[in-house]
């Protein structure tokens, strides 16, 4: 009988080609195969001799290879793409078999496409793969959803190429359906924010502060030895230090100013919308990335007044530095805040101190602070934001003013930084005594009846509102 695989990989683009000598490299017999087979034939001429890869010409063919409970995974373009693979290969699998698909789906798809297969006995596991190309390969941060029983079969393999922290695989079994991708697109939410603020600290020290690019990559470099290490920190430094050949300009000064986007970040604020969780800093992130790609507009507007952008001392550098990594925690709290709201939505019961766990190694916004949002979470399950612990709590105050300074220092000189002031605003929101949502409450009782709560009682009330300048307003209880 010839060789049987114990996983398959079909769509053998950079990250499915790269998974798939993952698992070779790890000992795994592995079938292979993509819809047009010349990919499968450059992935076994060029890798063949990493492990034992069995190509396949057909779904029936690359199917029929795989020691059953088969297991299979799904590496293309998410959306219609993904549909057309499934229709294509439901047919040809057995109750009990194991669907993965390891692109970057939207949850509510994923949801979806579990309940249609697990109508016909198939478990179908939505796997959010974080660590880019080279994660695939080396160890990526792996996100699985899906049922307990796919996971007993499938999570050791998975938990096996994954990367290590400290021997720890970072892959765990994160809930039911669409759990995985959820916390996935979250994952990527928040690597919109972090970038965003780790791009507006470079703006206000190059403007600000007058730094060169070779200036601000001993800052990052200095900042990735302490308490913002991360895989973000570290390659923003080799960024800033690269000149380009073609010109000897520095590289960032080459690079056309408009950030593009997959749309996961988009998606991370539209169901933080719909669940009704402030994620402002996440939102300006992907607001900021619009607006560099508005030229026209912003073409046009080029012209209004502003303010000098100089005037800031080397040493500002130190207080960036404090108003970077307040705000990080704030766009981290608000991606922990909507997880648990997801999973409270969906009852996922998934484990926020695990999250933080699998996010130390392979992924991109891969850091050592995640070993403190993990201690958060192990210390108390419960807490309601990260900005309530004990730890992250003493830094942000210790660090406040010089937030407030940075804020303020670049409003004065119109450098645009909506991720400081943004994370900064709400950290002022959730810590105020009284917010003046009593004020617009009212306002929508005076035009729409829609009533309010007292703080002195219990109940719903509205108030007959006289006009303007009549005698008092009459309150119904």
């Amino acid at each position: 009988m010839a060789q049987q695989a114990v996983i398959g990989v079909t769509g053998l683009g950079v990250m499915g080609r790269n998974l798939a000598r993952n698992f070779a490299r790890h000992g795994y017999p592995v079938a292979v195969h993509n819809r047009t087979s010349a990919k499968t034939t450059a992935l076994m001429e060029e890798f063949g001799h990493e492990g034992d890869f069995i190509p396949a010409e057909t779904p029936a063919e690359f199917v029929a290879s795989l020691a059953r409970p088969r297991k299979m995974i799904i590496m293309v373009k998410a959306g219609l793409s993904t549909d057309a693979v499934i229709d294509e290969y439901a047919p040809l699998l057995e109750p009990g078999d194991i669907l993965v698909d390891g692109g970057n789906a939207h949850y509510a798809d994923t949801r979806r496409r579990e309940r249609t297969l697990r109508e016909l006995g198939i478990h179908f596991v939505g796997v959010g793969i974080s660590g880019g190309e080279q994660g695939a390969l080396e160890g990526p941060s792996i996100m699985p959803g899906g049922s307990a029983e796919a996971y007993a079969s499938l999570g050791p393999i998975l938990e096996d190429i994954a990367a290590k922290v400290d021997g720890v695989p970072c892959c765990a079994h994160v809930g039911p359906d669409g759990a995985g991708h959820f916390v996935k697109m979250v994952h990527n939410g928040i690597e919109y924010a972090d970038m965003q603020l780790i791009a507006e600290a470079y703006d206000i020290l190059r403007k600000g502060a007058g730094l060169s690019p070779a200036e601000i990559t001993e800052v990052f470099r200095t900042w990735n030895s302490g308490r913002l290490e991360s895989y973000l920190i570290e390659i923003t430094a080799e960024v800033l230090a690269h000149t380009d050949a073609a010109t000897g300009r520095p590289f960032v000064d080459v690079v056309l100013d408009q950030a593009e986007q997959k749309g996961t970040g988009r998606w991370t604020v539209q169901a933080a919308l719909d669940l009704g969780v402030p994620v402002t800093g996440i939102a300006e992130a992907v607001f900021a990335r619009s607006l560099s790609g508005h030229a026209a507009v912003r073409g046009a507007a080029r012209e209004l007044p502003g303010a000098s952008g100089a005037g800031l001392e080397a040493s500002f550098a130190d207080a960036v530095e404090q108003a970077l990594y307040a705000s990080k925690v704030v766009a981290y709290a608000q991606g922990f805040d909507q997880i648990r709201a997801g999973s409270e939505q969906y009852d996922w019961n998934i484990d926020l101190g695990a999250m933080a766990t699998i996010w130390r190694g392979g992924c991109i916004i891969r850091a050592h602070f995640l070993d403190r949002i993990r201690a958060a979470y192990q210390a108390d399950p419960a807490t309601p934001t990260l900005l309530s612990d004990a730890n992250f709590a003493a830094e942000i105050s210790k660090g406040q003013d010089a937030w407030r300074e940075v804020v303020v220092a670049a409003i004065r000189r119109g450098i645009p930084a909506p991720g400081f002031a943004s994370s900064l605003a709400y950290y002022d929101g959730l810590r105020a005594e009284r917010l003046p949502a009593a004020l617009i409450q009212a306002q929508r009782d005076f035009f729409g009846a829609h009533t309010y709560r007292r703080d002195d009682r219990e109940g719903f009330y509205h108030t007959h509102w006289e006009l303007p300048g009549r005698p008092e307003a009459r309150i119904d209880v």
